[in-house]
């Protein structure tokens, strides 16, 4: 998605979406408007958005509940890694790119605003643009700090 109002009407959606479910938890008016303006704000900044949907249409039907959940956490799993090869082209040619997990909260909002059919569920936007500047280099951990080697 590149067309600035398209990308303003989601943004102003799932602000909206954001709004409504930080006021209902009591949140302060003031802190959760600058949390809605900082939303559309990042969203409206992006060249492009792409929102990745899971869908179960082609997955395996199981007649228990357990086989079931299973099959859909496999959905799951498959879409956050298409996300991740999605990011790692945007690094490799260069671009920013930021993983948003909101259009779980509004994912209504998202389908309807993009006309997708109700079996899509959305699962994270990637936002998409060319970078300001340079970003600085961030130490990796090594590998004993994030792996466990048995």
């Amino acid at each position: 998605m590149t067309n600035p109002g398209e990308k303003l009407q989601l943004a102003q959606k799932m602000a909206d979406r954001l709004r409504q479910e930080r006021l209902t938890d009591g949140d302060g008016r003031d802190e959760v408007e600058a949390d809605v303006s900082r939303s559309i704000k990042r969203l409206q900044q992006a060249s492009a958005l792409i929102v990745v949907f899971l869908t179960m249409e082609g997955m395996d039907e199981y007649p228990d509940e357990r086989r079931t959940a299973l099959e859909y956490t496999m959905a799951v799993q498959s879409t956050a890694m298409a996300g991740q090869n999605m990011l790692l082209m945007a690094h490799k040619l260069g671009l920013g790119a930021c993983w948003i997990c909101a259009p779980l909260f509004a994912g209504h909002e998202t389908a309807s605003v993009l006309g997708c059919p109700s079996e899509w569920k959305p699962q994270g936007l990637i936002t998409l643009g060319w970078p300001e500047g340079v970003p600085a280099v961030r130490e990796r951990k090594s590998k004993d700090e994030v792996a466990r080697w048995i």
